[in-house]
């Protein structure tokens, strides 16, 4: 039998060395789903529950592997619900393919059943490249430029293909007027700014003072130089959160996040610096940056779409920051005077030591503070992290210190619920033989969460390593929301959006054959990890955790205070808790060293 364009597509896709792909089944694919029974299921076929967890996974699979994030779906509603996670791949900038089926070409424009106009639904979405394929000999060329193009990009394509087409025999493009023929391959690259460029840089970097320098997730493969950067400098080092993983968090000058979610040094690094060096990062927030006029500021970043975003810089270097801090390096003068380094050093110290207390204070049940913190002690040194979207990811943020070899990632600019499980089961088809853990909350548990735990019930025992740990923060409160309705907009607490019911977290893994355990005793946190991350099998740990425990940011401005005041005079429905947990986590700061406990509280 002469090889279907369906067959074909399986075929460049294992050319291109993809070993799976994450997708949900339908008519709109039947070609496709008919080519993956005659190839022996190569690439592997990953079902999801969900559309949309199979995008969350592809985009796991690729933060966490470095290379392409394959999804399929079928027509109209399956292409749709890709949508959110692709949008997410397309905000963090990593390579995601999507294929897609459509309705046959025949019924095209007839309102047909499930016909949506795909083209234009993802003309943004995929915008670097969107095609359909309407006759045999597009292929390969379409296929190969979309991965190529996501690669080369750090973007989303997308692939349409109508179930007709999936059906027809393959014809290769021939050697003929308008036939556009294709070859696999993409070499890796580091391109290096101008020398001239780079000669500038030195130059306003040396005459620096007091630098700071704030990486993200395109630092990720330059951590010596990074460090090497800052001790020839005397600089502090702040993280954006898709950068968590670039920079060891135990290295003293590394002040932590920066942001919303950020730490106080990080924050105070900002505020007090005269240099900017910004590596790898399109952090958004540019309230958390020094004042315009403050800092002189030189950034480098390997897109030149990305480059003079977010601060009036006087340098924009485009290049690999690994290549582009090694050809910086050797221009770079010793900074003699020392106080700014150890000032940065003495404020990280302290802060590690306010969050510390922080986990410390009791709370009703138990404070989440302290579940993260108490991770923190018993990570394995090469686990893979995700955190959801919430009051989860501040915990994330604030609490974990990351070593190198460890990974870890969450949604950072579209900063959607329910990635956190879709995610490290990407993971682990990245990196079987890794632990992964996901700090989630319960919305987003309840949200994606836990019809995902069927996934990881399916495959988990195909894993060298079987551990993954799903660690739920049980409040019954969509948490992150509710504090910043009161911190934000003064308002109190509104049930009917923001209670959830409670949930056997537990009970639900283990009838999947899983590991489940509610944890309901601070006492019993640490043991719950010890048991979860040394169990044979995947493992859900519900932690009933106290909703008043505030996620505020600790450099938290008079009007953000206030407000949350005014939330409780207008009758905020957890207002006793809000105030008490509130005030003890404020105190922790003004502590200079003694260590605040349950007892104390």
């Amino acid at each position: 039998m002469a090889p279907k364009v369906s067959d074909h597509i399986l075929e460049r896709l294992r050319a291109w060395e993809v070993e799976h792909v994450f997708a949900y089944p339908g008519d709109g694919i039947n070609g496709l789903l008919a080519a993956w029974g005659r190839a022996d299921n190569k690439p592997e076929f990953i079902q999801s529950r969900h559309e949309e967890m199979s995008a969350f996974e592809a985009v796991g699979y690729a933060k966490f592997s470095g290379r392409v994030g394959v999804c399929a779906a079928t027509s109209g509603p399956g292409a749709i619900h890709l949508l959110n996670g692709l949008y997410d791949a397309k905000l963090d900038h990593v390579p995601v393919v999507a294929i897609v089926g459509q309705t046959n070409r025949s019924a095209m424009g007839g309102s047909y059943q499930q016909e949506v106009d795909l083209l234009s639904l993802y003309k943004d979405v995929a915008s670097d490249f969107c095609e359909m394929v309407t006759v045999p000999e597009q292929l390969p060329n379409v296929l190969d430029r979309a991965i190529r193009t996501a690669y080369a990009r750090r973007s989303v394509t997308a692939v349409i293909v109508p179930a007709d087409v999936q059906e027809l025999d393959y014809a290769a493009p021939e050697h003929a007027f308008k036939m556009v023929p294709s070859s696999l391959g993409l070499s890796s690259y580091a391109p290096v700014p101008a020398t001239a460029d780079i000669e500038r840089a030195a130059r306003l970097l040396n005459e620096g003072e007091k630098v700071a320098i704030l990486v993200g997730q395109g630092a990720r493969g330059a951590r010596q130089e990074v460090m090497q950067v800052a001790d020839r400098l005397g600089a502090g080092v702040a993280k954006a959160l898709l950068g968590k993983d670039a920079l060891d968090d135990d290295l003293p000058y590394v002040t932590g996040a920066i942001g919303l979610l950020g730490t106080r040094p990080s924050y105070e690094l900002m505020q007090d610096c005269d240099t900017l060096l910004v590596i790898g990062s399109s952090f958004p927030y540019t309230q958390f940056l020094p004042d315009f006029g403050q800092a002189r500021a030189v950034q480098i970043d390997i897109d030149p779409h990305m480059v003079g975003l977010r601060y009036p810089f006087e340098i924009n270097l485009v290049g690999d920051a690994r290549v582009t801090l090694q050809a910086l390096l050797p221009l770079l003068e010793q900074n003699m005077n020392t106080s700014w380094r150890k000032k940065i050093e003495k404020n990280t110290a302290r802060w590690w030591q306010v969050m510390e207390r922080r986990a410390a204070v009791g709370a009703d049940p138990i404070n989440p503070e302290h579940v993260a913190h108490t991770l923190n002690e018993l990570l394995p040194d090469n686990v893979v992290l995700a955190a959801d979207s919430g009051s989860a990811a501040n915990w994330y943020a604030r609490h974990l210190r990351l070593r190198a070899g460890m990974r870890g990632s969450l949604s950072g600019t579209l900063a959607t619920m329910g990635p956190g499980v879709p995610y490290v089961i990407g993971a682990k088809f990245a990196h079987g033989d890794r632990p992964a853990i996901a700090l989630v909350g319960d919305g987003a548990m309840q949200m994606n969460g836990l019809a995902e735990l069927i996934t990881i019930a399916k495959y988990w025992q195909q894993w060298a390593d079987p551990r993954l740990v799903v660690a739920v923060l049980n409040n019954q409160d969509l948490n992150q929301v509710t504090w910043e309705m009161r911190a934000m907009s003064g308002a109190p607490q509104f049930l009917p959006s923001q209670a959830l019911p409670d949930v056997a977290y537990g009970d639900f893994a283990r009838s999947l054959g899983l590991g489940g355990l509610r944890v309901e005793k601070p006492q019993d946190v640490a043991s719950a990890w010890e048991a979860a991350l040394a169990a044979d099998r995947p493992y859900v740990l519900d932690f009933r955790t106290d909703p008043a425990v505030p996620p505020i940011p600790p450099h938290a401005t008079l009007d953000q205070i206030e407000a949350a005041a005014a939330s409780v005079l207008k009758g905020d429905s957890d207002r006793t808790g809000m105030i008490r947990q509130g005030f003890k986590a404020k105190v922790q700061e003004m502590l200079p060293g003694h260590r605040h406990t349950e007892d104390d509280a």
